[in-house]
Parts: C-alpha cells; structure tokens; sequence
C-alpha cells in the first residue's frame, strides 16, 4: 500500500473514531473525553516497579465541577459505564451526577481497557497485580494526574464496589460518600471465590494456553466465562423470567456460547486473580466518609443471608444499607448495573449532605 493510501485510512479512521464519540454524546446528552494518563515508576505491593504505568481514563463534565470516581467491574472498562442502563440514568441533563455540575472521572482499571495490561507485550510477565494496586493506580491518577485534593464521592460497581471499600479504609479522608454496589466488605471466600477459581483454573489447563504463550485465544475462556455469569449472575427470578422452559433455557445458553468474544486469556486471567486477597474487613474502623451501601437481595456473589452487611456496617460511623429486592425484573448481581434501580436514593443522600 502507498504512503497516500496509509494517511487515507489514518484520516477516515481518525474522523469515525471522532463520530462515534460525537454520536454517543448526543444519544447520552453528555460528552465524554477520552484520555491516558502515566503513573511514573509505579510500585505494586509485589514491589515489582512498572517505569511508565499507563491509566486509560474516561471524564465527563468540567474539571471545575465536583468531583466524584466511578469505578467498573471485572474485566469491564470505563467506557461500559456509558451504557443507556448505566451512565445515561446519572450525567445527563437534570439527572443524579447531572455532568454540568459533576466531574465524573472513570478510569480503566489496571489490566483492562486503555491501562497498562498483560496483552501490551509482557504477558505472564507482567507484575501481579492486586486490588490495592488497582486503587492506588487510581489514587495516583486523580491526585496527581488530574491534581483533585478531596473527591464528593467514590462509587463501584462489583469488583469496583470492593475497591470501594479499599478506597475508604486506604484514603479516609480524600472523599464525602463512598457508594459501593455489589460488593461485600469481607475476605474473598466462599463461592464467590470458588467460582472464579473455575475461570482461572480452565485457562491454565487448556493445552491451548500454553502457559500464557499462546498463538490463538485458548477455547476455554468463553466456555467458563458463560458457566460463571450463568451461576453467579441473573438472579433466580430474572433468568426465569428469561428461560421458563428447557428450550428456551437451552435457547439462552447456545446464544451466549456462540455469541462473538473478544477477550485476552492473560488479561482475563490477571483481572479474576487479582481479587484473591482481597479482604478490608480488619479496617473497616478507619473510614470516616459516610458510606450508602446498595446490593440486591438477589445477588448470587454477596447473598444477603450471609449477614455480612449486618456484622459489617456497625463498626462505621455513618453507613447504611439500600437493598434492592429481588424480582423477577431484577438480574442478580446484575442488578446495580442498572441504575434505575438505585438512582433517587443515591440522589437523596447526596442532597442530605448539602
């Protein structure tokens, strides 16, 4: 191909990289900007160093607005939480986290989206990180890449709920509200890890993966991550609702295992081992911003009658639990992806603090 022909495609691929954003910020009434930010000489609590730690972030809204982080779950990117169940109920025109008074940053957690990730070329070499490295990645990007002294609130979804919990007991004094959604203040443990163990244990006994080496995507990861969003995901009403009989139960299935996947093993690999040792439970007493705990009564990760919000939220000072319940509209610990569900009472403690 010639040089003219190589700035053609550059040009259109430039243009519809910027229609695309320019169509979402119609459909959404907000703009969101996309950008990368370095952390220099980065330590991970393995004490591996990373000289240049790329954090991929989204924001929305001015840099003089208030300040609030918004923090995805496993595997997913900042750029999911712009979906029309998601970001379109909360920065919007009139709406909760209305971007015209907000500063909403959401980054790209290490190991996923435009962050530093395992795929860039290190593969298995690449340091293991945990989610203490993750929050201090983020801490590092909104203290001194955005330069924000205190945030109004720090809100998570799933694995961005346990880091939630992280950012309250590691920096208790940086943020007015923490909302974490989905997620427990307790050890990994139980099914939730079991669970997880499936994912990780398929990839690195396929043949195909070949110790992180490999030439081509190893079968194994689609086939265990449908088994775990099947059994950790849903609710038990909503994939009724889904699937009343066997054929459509067998309908749904053969649609998730042959629908398109696009997903690096490694990298898939690193983000499910990363919540192994995650456990803030011993620090709990060190929070001090007041927490608006929100889980669904059916979350298959973070069932209710485990009582761990009920030993948990006593040893803080100003926390409270909003239980979604269960129905058959509901989706498991999908629930809190949808923000219809959750949305006025975040509004109505955040416009008790004013």
């Amino acid at each position: 191909m010639s040089i003219f022909g190589l700035k053609i495609i550059q040009r259109f691929a430039i243009f519809a990289s910027i229609a695309l954003w320019a169509s979402l910020s119609i459909a959404q009434n907000y703009t969101p900007k996309q950008s990368v930010w370095v952390a220099k000489n980065f330590q991970f609590h393995t004490g591996e160093v990373i000289s240049d730690l790329k954090i991929g972030y989204i924001t929305i809204g001015d840099p003089s607005g208030i300040p609030v982080l918004i923090l995805h779950g496993t595997a997913g990117t900042a750029k999911g939480l712009l979906s029309k169940n998601f970001g379109d109920q909360l920065f919007g025109p009139g709406q909760v986290l209305d971007s015209s008074k907000y500063f909403v940053i959401i980054p790209d957690a290490i190991g996923v989206g435009d962050s530093s990730k395992p795929s860039d070329g290190l593969k298995m070499k690449f340091p293991r990180y945990n989610y203490d490295d993750m929050v201090d990645a983020q801490y590092r990007l909104v203290s001194e890449g955005l330069g924000i002294k205190h945030l109004r609130l720090v809100l998570g979804n799933s694995m961005g709920g346990m880091q939630t919990w992280l950012w309250g007991v590691k920096y208790p004094d940086y943020m007015d509200l923490l909302v974490p959604m989905a997620a427990s203040p307790v050890a990994m443990s139980g099914r939730n890890w079991m669970m997880r163990r499936f994912i990780i244990d398929s990839v690195r006994n396929d043949p195909e993966w070949k110790g992180g080496n490999y030439t081509k995507q190893p079968k194994s990861i689609q086939f265990a991550t449908v088994y775990f969003n099947v059994g950790m995901s849903g609710g038990d009403e909503g994939l009724y609702k889904l699937a009343p009989t066997r054929e459509k139960a067998d309908q749904l299935l053969n649609a998730r295992l042959s629908a398109p996947f696009v997903v690096d093993a490694n990298d898939n690999l690193y983000q499910w081992e990363s919540s192994g040792d995650y456990d803030p439970s011993s620090r709990l007493e060190n929070i001090k911003a007041r927490v608006l705990a929100i889980n669904s009564a059916d979350d298959e990760r973070n069932p209710p009658e485990l009582g761990f919000m009920e030993k948990s939220l006593p040893r803080i000072k100003n926390a409270k639990l909003y239980l979604i319940p269960a129905s058959p509209e509901t989706a498991g610990h999908s629930t809190t992806g949808q923000a219809k569900w959750w949305a006025k009472e975040l509004n109505s403690t955040l416009q008790s603090m004013q």
